[in-house]
């Protein structure tokens, strides 16, 4: 039996590109194709195929949030990221949505090929640079809320439902001076880069829905 493959990519060109590449492939069968997220889904759901091959940024609702939806309704299906960065936000978060693997594109045709069937089969996929950062950031001491005051956590939960200093000192009924000097702290004890991934973080730690 073909391995039953759905290509989703915003960009038609690389769509088209995946199809003439893999089209010849007598091992694979290319059923559906979508390059949108909440079409990707739906299409996913009818057409239930083995794997698919998904863009990280989609219009609508990103290749995190299909990633969850497709397994919702077909726990059986077997999602590869196909994308262009590896930043290690991006490859864990990948994989604690329940994708089976993380590959960029500059991949080679046999690579892609190979990958394509160990998620057939059921094992990981992982091109060697979201691996590495991966290792790199389960090597990293784990950020921990323990540290942040209760003030902090508040900021922080303002932080992942978008707020701005401005709104967030509205809503404490402090300063926008102060609001600063807590996002400081937080993002100091938590070895955070900048507000994203204060977010990112808090939404990880249950603070706010993920739908926010």
């Amino acid at each position: 039996m073909p391995i039953r493959l759905m290509l989703v990519d915003d960009h038609t060109i690389v769509r088209e590109g995946l199809r003439l590449l893999l089209s010849q492939e007598p091992e694979i069968q290319i059923v559906a194709e979508a390059g949108e997220g909440l079409a990707a889904v739906e299409t996913a759901l009818v057409t239930r195929p083995d794997v698919i091959l998904l863009d990280l940024m989609l219009p609508g609702i990103n290749g995190l949030e299909v990633v969850r939806r497709v397994l919702a309704g077909h726990a059986a299906c077997r999602i590869v990221l196909l994308t262009s960065f590896a930043e290690s936000d991006d490859v864990a978060a990948a994989l604690q949505a329940g994708a089976a693997g993380y590959l960029l594109k500059d991949v080679l045709k046999p690579e892609l090929l190979d990958g394509i069937r160990r998620a057939a089969r059921g094992e990981p996929v992982m091109h060697p640079e979201a691996q590495r950062k991966l290792i790199q950031r389960l090597s990293q001491p784990k950020p921990e809320t323990d540290t942040l005051t209760e003030r902090e956590l508040e900021v922080l939960g303002l932080i992942a439902r978008g707020r701005s200093n401005r709104e967030i000192a509205l809503d404490l009924h402090i300063t926008e001076g102060t609001v600063k000097g807590h996002v400081s702290n937080i993002l100091a004890k938590l070895n955070l880069q900048d507000r994203t991934q204060a977010a990112l973080f808090a939404v990880r730690q249950g603070m706010v829905p993920p739908d926010r």
